[in-house]
This record gives structure tokens, C-alpha cells and sequence, in this order.
């Protein structure tokens, strides 16, 4: 039959649809690879967000962390709660509970203790409520300030003896309004990475570890004739820095001054007369020998080396556009007769031997008890990556300083070496000198510092730094051997916060935000059994660099001292500088050997006092 029925349990099939053609196929293809392209855009988006959430939580959780640290430090230190090493907010709420008069059983069980036994479990009642918010530990909650921002100086120790908090503060009561608390949700990441003003410790360092302080005496104390220049004025700057308290000095003996006008024609006549009047007051005294400019004092490099550098400027070192400039020697000289004959660490070592003959004596009496080699500019183990005559300004990335002839050859010889000759070059895409990291492709986020050629260059900068401090402090060893030898670090902080480190890089610091630039280093220094002498910078920006540093020289078993940086001289600084020097807590009792600052600080009274663990 073919009636309906049969019509509907067999129904015609639907013709196929026509494939457009011309100017309809091309628009359909059109619109199949625009809505590619929107699915990848999409697929893209979503994978930025996921990231952005994931470092948000990663900053939340900073939070959290920083405040519990800080309240653990509190209860330790001011309440004397024995917390053990690896507490938790439980223990604290514990350690309340029973200084308040309140039993807690190790279950968690928690009960007044006049009453026979733990209470039946009660919903919490308007007045019981009310009760609560009149009492006084509400009044002492009330009374704290609300914290914004995550603080960056924290000890290490107590970040590491922590967990995280159980969930973030939703609401704080001033008077009779209520105001939002402001979460970590709610705050940017450069907000939460931004310091906090430091929490306020007592000023009472009493009963502290005894750190000595030592003073840099003032600038041109010795003239350029090495001449002493004012007797009874140095007699009169030593006699008030005896009365003040402090341990020794520090002497800069200067390559321009004593080796100024010849080759190996050495004068020492005005640092004698000077060792003289500090040998009849009861101070020490730490050397410096700077074979670098000088920044603070009118001392140039000697003139027969400025000499050399006229027919060849490649002793000094060279940025990208070949630009020199005078502060100290290339690197790649160390091993290059060049200086008259000479190789920069036979220059370093006769002069360093000359010193110690010429002061024989003053070692043997114990006068002499410290002896810091200047390893790169500003007498500091780095390369010259932030010149202020060639218009660097802070806080500017820098430039890498490894285009002279001699650092380009070994370059080259390290790529070959590797078989990757078209890796000897420097690289070209990383920006000029007040550069910001995101403004290059090298030292942006992703950029080219994280690749396989950006991995080979940084190596190879950092070792050459390396290197050299263990060359020099190998000679220098020779002639000191039963001296303190110190090397001073910077603290290149600015751009710490990002991933690449980039003025840490420019500066010969392989330190970025996956890698302990500072152990390798480290490890140099213990084989020669030298003291890190770090840079303290005025400035909460520094103060998690300050730890990388601190831990990670501690970490290597080395003798660790501490110099303030210019503008550390008003009383916040200081305070900031002694929380540093003296960690509080810190689980293996680790401090400062000593600590160098400027004698013309108005708050050096206090700061010897403080260092002293004296009552100020």
C-alpha cells in the first residue's frame, strides 16, 4: 500500500545541502577562520587568566603568610609564648586560651577552667555575643591597625616556621562604624608586592649579640702626593670616635695614590703617618685596597695606566656602542700583558705585596686585622653596569659591560667551545641603561635572558666575575694568610621583584627569579675563607635581597659583615639595619662579625650602642 502510513515510516530523505560556490565560498571560508582564529584568541585568554589567578593565589597566600609570621614573632618576643619552631595558628589560639584562664585538651577541647568539665556545645547568643564584643581581648583586637600590604623583611626562620592562616580577615570594627577589611582579592599584585611600613620593634638591643663597628674615616684624609693633610684634625676625628665607643676604622689605600706616578714605584708615606696617629688609640684598623676610581674622593686610576689606555682603551670596559669608561680594568685583562709589561693580577699582586712589606709590622701587632681587596667598581665585586657619566639614572636596568676586545675574545673562545659559534656576540636587544625590564625583549617576562643562548651569555658574564675573584683572592691569600679577607657585595635591589633580575644581570649577578645567583659565588669565597661584606640600602625594597644574600652566605659557612649604604644615617635606617643585623629568633643564632657605617652619621652614638647590645 502507499498511503500515508507507508509515506511516514518511509520518509523521502532531505536532499543535500549545495556547497556554495564563488564569492559565497569564499566568505564561508572566510568565516571558518575567523571563528579559528576567535576560538584561539579565546583558548589564549583563558590561558592568561588561569595565570594571572594563579599568581594572585600564589600572592594571597604571601599574605596570609606575612601576617602570621609577624604575629608569631609578636607572641615570641613580647609575650613570651614558647611557640615550638613549626607552629601554627592552633598553637597560638592555644597558648591565648591558657593565659587567659582557659583549659585546652590536646583533642582541642577547649573549657573554663573553674568548671568541672568541658560545657555542652552551645550556639552563640545575642548577649553571648555582646559579652564578646565588650570584652577586653576584643578591645586589644580593635585597637591594631589594618594591614594593607604584605612585608617583605621578614626572617626567612619565621617564614619557614609558619603554615598558612586558616582564612583571610573579612571584617574590622572601628568605634561604632564597620568598615570592609581589605582582602588580598581585592588588592593588585603590584600593591601586595609593594612593602608595608616595617612593623615597629622595640629599640632595645640589650643583652644582644656584641657586634663591632667600624668607621670609614673621612674622604682625602691622604691627598694625591700621599700626603697626610691634617694631623691633628685625623687625631681629633680618631679621639671621638674612641670616646664614642667604636671597635676600628677603615683605611682606603688607593691604587691612584701609591702606585700613581710609575710602574712599581710605590709611595706610602701618608698612610704610614696615618697608621702612626691611629696606633695610639685603642681602635683596629681594616684596609682597603681600592683599584678602582674614586667615587666619593677625587682619585683617578694612576696616570701611567690612563697612559697605556690612550693607545689602548680595551683595558677598561665597553658597553654595546663601545662607549669606555675609567672605573677599573676589564676582566678580560687578567691575564694580557698590557699594563707596561704586566698582566692586571700581576699589577694587583705586586701591589698588595708592597703593602705588606711596607706594614710588615702593624700585622704582626695586630693593628691590621682586616684586609678587603677591591674586586670591580666601587671597590665591589661587580661589573661597571651603572655609570653615572655615561647617564645612568636609578632605578635603570643597565647595560651589559662586555665589549671590549679582550672580554669579546673570550666570549667567543667559550662559544666556540661550546659549538655554537654565532653565540659569541653580546646580545643587542636589551635596551640602554634607564631601561625597564618589560621595555626589552631580553629582560621582559619570557624574554630571551630565559633561553638557550640568554642561559649561555648570563653564565658566562657571571663566571667571568667569578673567576676573577677567585684569582685575585688566591693571590692575595698568599700574601695574608692569617688576615681577614673581605669582599664587598652590592646590593643591586631594584628590579628584584621581577622574574629576570635584570640590574642584578647587567651588573654580573646570574640571579634571576629561578636561580641562587649568589651560591656559586659563595662557594668562590669559602675556598679562600673570605667575609661577605653586603651593602645595606636604606630602602624596604632591599630587605628581601638583604635575605637571599645573609642566608646564602650563611648557608656556605662564611663570615658575613655589613656596611651602610649612603643615606642610612637618619633613625629609621638604622632601625631597619639592626633588625637585619640581629635577627630576632633566627633558629642558629646568626648575626652581623661586624658592621661598617660613615663617621660623620648623626646617629652613630645609637648605633654603636644598639650594635653593642648597650641600652641606647
Amino acid at each position: 500500500m502507499n498511503g500515508k502510513g507507508d509515506l511516514d515510516q518511509n520518509p523521502t530523505p532531505p536532499s543535500s545541502q549545495r556547497r556554495p560556490r564563488g564569492f559565497a565560498a569564499t566568505a564561508a571560508a572566510a568565516a571558518a577562520a575567523a571563528g579559528s582564529n576567535s576560538g584561539a584568541s579565546a583558548a589564549a585568554k583563558g590561558r592568561k587568566e588561569r595565570d594571572k589567578e594563579k599568581e594572585r593565589t600564589k600572592l594571597r597566600e604571601r599574605h596570609r603568610r606575612a601576617i602570621t609570621s609577624r604575629m608569631l614573632a609578636g607572641f615570641r618576643q613580647y609575650g613570651n609564648f614558647q611557640l615550638h619552631a613549626r607552629a601554627d595558628m592552633n598553637d597560638v589560639l592555644a597558648a591565648l586560651a591558657r593565659q587567659a584562664g582557659w583549659t585546652v585538651e590536646p583533642d582541642g577541647t577547649t573549657y573554663r577552667s573553674s568548671t568541672p568539665g568541658p560545657p555542652p556545645s552551645q550556639p552563640l547568643t545575642p548577649s553571648s555575643a555582646g559579652s564578646l564584643k565588650n570584652s577586653a581581648v576584643r578591645s586589644s583586637l580593635e585597637c591594631n591597625p589594618p594591614i594593607l600590604m604584605i612585608e617583605e623583611c621578614l626572617s626567612p626562620a619565621s617564614l619557614d616556621s609558619v603554615m598558612a592562616a586558616e582564612k583571610d580577615q573579612k571584617s574590622e570594627r572601628y568605634g561604632n562604624s564597620v568598615v570592609p577589611a581589605i582582602s588580598a582579592d581585592s588588592i593588585s599584585p603590584d600593591q601586595l608586592m609593594h612593602d608595608v611600613q616595617p612593623c615597629r620593634h622595640n629599640d632595645d638591643f640589650s643583652a644582644t649579640p656584641y657586634i663591632p663597628v667600624f668607621a670609614m674615616l673621612p674622604a682625602g684624609v691622604v691627598n694625591g702626593y700621599c700626603q697626610l693633610v691634617d694631623v691633628e684634625g685625623v687625631r681629633g676625628e680618631l679621639r671621638r670616635l674612641e670616646l664614642l665607643g667604636l671597635d676600628g676604622v677603615v683605611v682606603e689605600c688607593w691604587w691612584g695614590i701609591v702606585e700613581g706616578w710609575g710602574p712599581q714605584k710605590y709611595c706610602w708615606a701618608g698612610y704610614r703617618d696615618l697608621f702612626t696617629a691611629i696606633a695610639d688609640f685603642k681602635l683596629k684598623v681594616h684596609v682597603t685596597i681600592a683599584f678602582h676610581e674614586g667615587s666619593h674622593v677625587p682619585v683617578s686610576l694612576p696616570k701611567w695606566v690612563l697612559d697605556v689606555a690612550k693607545e689602548n682603551p680595551d683595558i677598561f670596559f665597553a658597553d654595546r656602542a663601545g662607549r669606555h669608561h675609567t672605573d677599573c680594568l676589564s676582566l678580560g685583562v687578567d691575564g694580557e700583558r698590557v699594563l707596561c709589561g704586566r698582566t692586571a693580577l700581576e699589577v694587583y699582586f705586586d701591589m698588595m705585596r708592597s703593602f705588606r712589606a711596607e706594614f710588615e709590622e702593624l700585622f704582626a701587632c695586630g693593628l691590621i686585622s682586616g684586609v678587603e681587596v677591591g674586586l670591580g667598581a666601587s671597590g665591589e665585586l661587580k661589573f661597571p653596569s651603572f655609570p653615572d657619566c655615561l647617564g645612568w639614572r636609578y632605578p635603570g636596568i643597565g647595560e651589559f659591560q662586555c665589549y671590549d676586545r679582550y672580554m669579546l675574545q673570550s666570549l667567543e673562545m667559550e662559544a666556540k667551545r661550546r659549538g655554537q659559534e654565532s653565540w659569541g656576540r653580546g646580545p643587542d636587544n636589551t635596551g640602554h641603561y634607564n631601561a625597564r625590564p618589560q621595555e626589552t625583549a631580553f629582560f621582559c617576562d619570557g624574554g630571551d635572558y630565559d633561553g638557550l643562548y640568554g642561559r649561555f651569555f648570563l653564565r658566562w658574564y657571571s663566571n667571568a666575575l667569578i673567576i676573577h675573584a677567585d684569582r685575585v683572592l688566591s693571590l692575595a691569600r698568599l700574601l695574608f694568610p692569617d688576615t681577614l679577607l673581605i669582599v664587598k657585595i652590592p646590593a643591586v635591589y631594584w628590579w628584584y621583584r621581577t622574574a629576570s633580575h635584570a640590574a642584578e644581570l647587567t651588573a654580573g649577578y646570574y640571579n634571576p627569579a629561578n636561580r641562587d645567583g649568589y651560591l656559586p659565588l659563595f662557594d668562590a669565597l669559602a675556598k679562600h675563607s673570605a667575609a661577605v661584606k653586603l651593602v645595606f640600602a636604606p630602602t624596604a625594597e632591599a630587605d628581601a635581597l638583604t635575605w637571599q644574600v645573609l642566608n646564602s652566605a650563611w648557608d656556605r659557612g662564611l663570615t658575613v659583615a655589613g656596611q651602610a649604604a649612603a643615606g642610612c644615617l637618619d633613625r629609621e635606617s638604622l632601625r631597619r639595619l639592626l633588625a637585619a643585623s640581629k635577627p630576632r629568633g633566627h633558629p642558629d643564632g646568626r648575626h652581623l662579625a661586624f658592621f661598617v657605617t660613615s663617621a660623620a652619621s648623626s646617629e652613630l652614638h645609637h648605633l654603636v650602642k644598639c650594635m653593642h647590645g648597650e641600652l641606647p
